[in-house]
């Protein structure tokens, strides 16, 4: 039986990340190859994957950033990129009001999510409830652990508790790999393409084990 569902924050709860990307391209006039390329020679140069490090809280939002700019050269400055990330970023009220509805139907409830430790206040906004929505918040930034890392997903069936199972979960995201980590540990997973196929998927997961 499913009794636990363990959903993504962003592109999912969310609309989807890219237009915040672009939103962002627009106003600074960095384009998204740009920011990719740095990220890249960051990551080549240090021996380390600038985003993920961030993600897991190991170092700065401004470290991060600093990375980035000292790759991408030409005096190029990356401000405000919080700023912009989040002003384009909406709150996917029917996907949250219906895992609202599975808490109310009995489903446990975990939100995990790749996030950036100084973002957390500005996330949070974007989902004033979180804490009636969702029993357990797994944020990788306080964690050390990022998906598609086997420990976070353990992590988040430890902190459910109740002796669950991972067959008895219904796991959400929105990108591929992250997904295929969940099944490899034996969670059913759903990848979000858009809100009415998830629903449905989910439903299809729930009744099917009934």
């Amino acid at each position: 039986m499913i009794r636990a569902l363990i959903s993504d924050f962003g592109g999912v709860l969310t609309t989807p990340l890219i237009e915040s990307f672009l939103a962002y391209q627009r106003e600074s006039g960095v384009g998204l190859e740009q920011l990719g390329g740095a990220m890249l020679r960051a990551a080549e140069a240090s021996g380390r994957h600038p985003l993920y490090e961030l993600e897991k809280g190991r170092i700065s939002e401004r470290e991060f950033l600093s990375q980035l700019e000292s790759q991408l050269g030409d005096g190029i400055k990356l401000h405000g990129f919080r700023d912009a990330y989040f002003r384009h970023l909406r709150p996917n009220t029917r996907m949250i009001e219906y895992v609202r509805e599975l808490r109310g139907r009995g489903l446990r409830t975990a939100l995990l999510t790749n996030n950036v430790r100084e973002w957390e206040p500005q996330w949070r906004a974007k989902l004033p409830d979180v804490d009636e929505i969702f029993e357990v918040i797994v944020d990788s930034a306080f964690v050390g652990m990022r998906k598609p890392e086997r420990g976070i997903y353990e992590l988040t069936l430890e902190r459910l508790g109740d002796s669950l199972a991972p067959e008895e979960c219904v796991f959400l995201d929105d990108i591929d790999h992250n997904c295929d980590a969940a099944r490899e540990l034996g969670m059913v997973a759903v990848r979000f393409e858009d809100t009415e196929q998830t629903i449905g998927e989910i439903e299809h997961a729930i009744a099917e084990v009934e």
